[in-house]
């Protein structure tokens, strides 16, 4: 239940208190709690596109399912007002994606402790 608190609310992934992102889109290098490293190392949060992907595809679909049938246009227009729908919740699915994988990360593969993953703070 914490982890799933911590996501919910955009915290570490190590010690659920630490806020991740500083503005809308950018992120803090490390906690500014626990002092871990967010992105381990190059390319990080390339897995963080796949979590995007799998909360993107079903949200645009249901919005487009829904001007589908609210409205019976044809289906291009019912694929241009899905994506100009869907463009609102594109930093939230941004912010929730990177969360959401660093948690996976964490629970997958731990934090070995090394200097390497924690900056002094």
């Amino acid at each position: 239940m914490r982890r799933l608190r911590a996501i919910a609310r955009q915290r570490c992934p190590r010690c659920f208190e630490g806020r991740v992102f500083r503005g809308l889109l950018s992120m803090y290098f490390a906690c500014p709690a626990c002092g871990v490293v967010y992105g381990r190392e190059n390319g990080y949060f390339t897995g963080a596109l796949i979590v995007s992907y799998v909360l993107a595809v079903p949200l645009l679909s249901l919005l487009c399912l829904a001007v589908a049938r609210l409205t019976g246009w044809t289906a291009e227009f019912v694929i241009l007002e899905g994506g100009l729908l869907f463009l609102p919740f594109a930093p939230a699915l941004f912010r929730y994606s990177r969360v959401i994988w660093m948690h996976f990360d964490r629970v997958v593969d731990p934090d070995p402790g090394s200097e390497h993953y924690v900056r002094r703070v």
